[in-house]
């Protein structure tokens, strides 16, 4: 297929970022005297923004809107001292970037995590591509799955979504490409099953990163 353009998602597809989203958010339920959880079982608390992980961690007896924002606030401060303390780019994700930025596809990312964050984990961990736009969660837009972060970016960039690779690692990724119109890949080195990817739209499944070229004219 002949696409001009990818759009990622961050955590789970780009960065493996899993142990340090476990260990900061671990350190705040430590610090507030509730339960922690095991790294694996973050694969199914994030994914839907700060605060959808913060209200998924708490104990439910004790979840309120105020606390749920407390904590919300203590993670991202906890998460600026150590999100970058094992995060790294997945292996093949730099061959596949170079590959997709020789054939002149223009590189997005679109992630869930703050904008700031994401900004800053692209800048420091990807710093060899140059990402036409980079958009985390931010104030007023609808976070994924709803798709206007997306076609924000396909109007600014004034690439149709059909030109869109869309490639992420769960449901939420899969249900923001398909209502956007872009062309859905799972991924299966990121967070969540093969199941999920396809029960919620995916049009290919990849193994690999290298695999993606195969989806490629």
């Amino acid at each position: 297929m002949h696409f001009k353009a990818a759009c990622f998602d961050l955590d789970g597809t780009l960065l493996d970022s899993l142990a340090d989203l476990a260990n900061c958010t671990n350190k705040i339920l430590l610090k507030r005297g509730y339960p922690q959880h095991p790294e694996e079982a973050y694969r199914y608390f994030v994914g839907e923004g700060a605060k959808m992980l913060m209200t998924r961690v708490l104990p439910e007896e004790v979840r309120t809107e105020s606390l749920i924002e407390e904590c919300r606030q203590d993670f991202e401060t906890s998460y600026r001292e150590c999100w970058d303390e094992q995060t790294v780019p997945y292996k093949n994700i730099p061959e596949l970037l170079d590959t997709l930025y020789r054939r002149k596809l223009k590189l997005t990312v679109l992630s869930n995590k703050p904008h700031e964050f994401t900004l800053l984990a692209v800048n420091k961990l990807l710093p060899s591509w140059s990402f036409e736009m980079i958009l985390g969660q931010r104030a007023g837009v609808p976070r994924k799955p709803d798709p206007t972060a997306m076609l924000e970016i396909c109007e600014k960039l004034e690439i149709p979504p059909g030109s869109f690779i869309y490639l992420g690692d769960t449901a939420t990724d899969m249900q923001t490409s398909v209502a956007a119109g872009c062309f859905s890949v799972g991924v299966l080195w990121g967070f969540r099953t093969e199941e999920e990817l396809r029960d919620n739209g995916a049009n290919a499944i990849v193994k690999d990163p290298l695999d993606v070229l195969d989806l490629l004219v």
